[in-house]
């Protein structure tokens, strides 16, 4: 019995020993689990297939980069003699600069005419460009100016452009630069003329009655033109027409010559019309006029090899040595013989003036065919010339003038002056940024053109009767009586008064000259326009 009590004793013990020697064997294996996973981690941060490894390497790197940017050029060397290096690190940074390629939208004009690539436009493209007007291909309807060196309206349908579009000539403006119709209109500072055939018996007796009077034949397109002897008049011939011959033609250094006027139409009815007054045109006929010879046409007739100012002798030394222009030129030429200049340019601006005014009743009813009568503003050049008792001859006008400097270099500055001043005036040129001619957000189209720059007659408009009604005259520039095409014909008026640089008005006729105008002759609308600048000269000379 005791046996066996000590049997299951010792059974016990060896059951708890085996259970202390399980429990001891499973404390060794977690004590070293845990130091190979600190191991483990310590391996990690250098191991490059793990995130830790991975950032540790890229700041190592970073550091030893701008640590080598730091060092002088022999300071790797001097580390490597253990000696430290004596300059201070100073980083190098390069700065990279970002070009930003801009295409910002900008205006487009595009070209009509048998040779839109041609030289003769050559100064036209310079011009719009510098002002910032791209040039288009001619089949997009995404235009705002259309620059037509021939005329468009039997080619092209203009009639329902958009509000914004501009267009170098007026429908109908051959009713002034077709030869013959100018020609054989009645005006007093147009030679007689008469057409052929259908005018010959009147032309037979003008010639009957003025007996000692010569006369031209000339083409109705072209310039052949040469005196003839009634005998030897072509009567038959319905191309051409008969014109009184100015026979004694001023000359400078015997030379005859002709003057162009550059003139500008911004608007038909009310009708606003200027001058360049920059510079004039001067063309002299390169054979002297004595002796005269009928057959010499070079004597006469001015063509494309003319003689230039520069070439003519009193002329040369004001324009090469003092720098004037061709104008100023001719100026001090005739004040240099006792005559006053004055005088040849009162009539040049009225021989234009009249001639506009006569035709602008066929402007008028042709633009009423048109969605909008703004869209078109004009450019010619008027030939005029001038006999010895300084008295102006109006003979020609060119709907698309040569503004090519080609054949002489030294017009280039003309040309371009005119173009340029023709665009400001017109409103192509601004001072503004834009991506179209189309108006701006309101408060830019205030700061170009507010109501008060519009607003005249201060004390009249505020007494009676203006306060009570707006059927007197004199109350219909008030501006609760102005009606929205009112505003619109006055806002253009101001901008082409602010814009107009070397551009002169010549109509609304300027306060000096408001004697050659009947007003009572005036259309109701050309009445209006008079009245607004008549008004605006009482405020401010610079309408007068």
């Amino acid at each position: 019995m005791t046996d066996k009590r000590k049997e299951g004793t010792k059974k016990t013990d060896d059951r708890s020993k085996a259970e202390d020697g399980a429990n001891t064997l499973n404390a060794k294996p977690s004590s070293s689990v845990n130091h190979r996973r600190l191991e483990e981690d310590r391996a990690s941060l250098f191991d490059l297939r793990t995130t830790s490894g991975q950032i540790l390497f890229i700041v190592v790197t970073v550091a030893a980069v701008v640590l080598v940017q730091c060092l002088p050029n022999d300071s790797l060397k001097s580390l490597l003699n253990l000696q430290l290096p004596r300059q201070h690190c100073k980083p190098e940074v390069q700065f990279v600069e970002k070009k930003v390629v801009s295409h910002e939208s900008r205006p487009k004009y595009w070209v009509f005419g048998r040779n839109p690539t041609g030289g003769h436009l050559l100064h036209v493209h310079n011009v719009l460009q510098r002002l910032g007007i791209d040039q288009t291909s001619n089949d997009t309807t995404d235009w705002d100016l259309l620059w037509a060196h021939d005329y468009p309206f039997r080619k092209l349908n203009l009639q329902r452009m958009k509000r914004h579009q501009l267009v170098n000539h007026f429908p109908g403006s051959g009713y002034i630069t077709n030869k013959v119709d100018l020609s054989t209109t009645k005006l007093q500072y147009i030679p007689a003329a008469f057409k052929l055939p259908a005018e010959m018996t009147q032309f037979r007796e003008y010639a009957k009655t003025n007996p000692n009077k010569q006369f031209v034949q000339k083409h109705n397109q072209h310039r052949h033109i040469q005196i003839k002897r009634i005998d030897e008049i072509d009567f038959s011939n319905n191309d051409t027409f008969i014109q009184e011959f100015i026979d004694d033609p001023l000359l400078v250094d015997g030379y005859k010559f002709d003057v162009g006027v550059y003139t500008v139409i911004t608007s038909i009815d009310p009708l606003r019309v200027y001058i360049y007054k920059g510079d004039i045109l001067f063309r002299y006929c390169p054979v002297p006029y004595h002796p005269f010879n009928a057959s010499d046409v070079d004597k006469y007739i001015v063509g494309d090899d003319y003689l230039p100012t520069w070439e003519v002798p009193s002329l040369k030394p004001y324009y090469t040595k003092y720098g004037f222009g061709m104008k100023d030129s001719f100026d001090a030429y005739v004040r240099s013989t006792g005559r006053d200049p004055t005088t040849i340019w009162e009539q040049v601006e009225d021989a234009i003036r009249l001639l506009i005014l006569k035709k602008e009743p066929l402007f008028a009813g042709l633009l009423s065919r048109y969605a909008y009568k703004r869209n078109f503003f004009e450019m010619m050049r008027f030939d005029l010339v001038v006999d010895n008792k300084l008295k102006v001859h109006l003979m020609e006008a060119n709907m698309s003038p040569n503004l090519s400097s080609a054949h002489f270099k030294p017009n280039r500055l003309l040309y371009e002056q005119v173009i340029y001043n023709l665009f400001q005036l017109v409103g192509v040129g601004a001072s503004i940024q834009r991506d179209s001619f189309r108006k701006q957000h309101l408060d830019t189209e205030a700061m170009l053109t507010s109501f008060k720059n519009l607003a005249t007659a201060a004390n009249v408009c505020s007494e009676l009767p203006c306060t009570e009604s707006c059927a007197p005259v004199e109350c219909q520039l008030c501006s609760t009586c102005l009606e929205e095409k009112d505003i619109d014909d006055l806002q253009r008026a101001y901008r082409e008064h602010m814009n107009r640089g070397d551009m002169k008005r010549i109509f609304p006729v300027p306060k000096s000259d408001q004697h050659r105008v009947d007003y009572e002759l005036l259309s109701a609308k050309n009445q209006f326009m008079s009245k607004w600048f008549e008004e605006k000269c009482k405020v401010d000379q610079s309408y007068c």
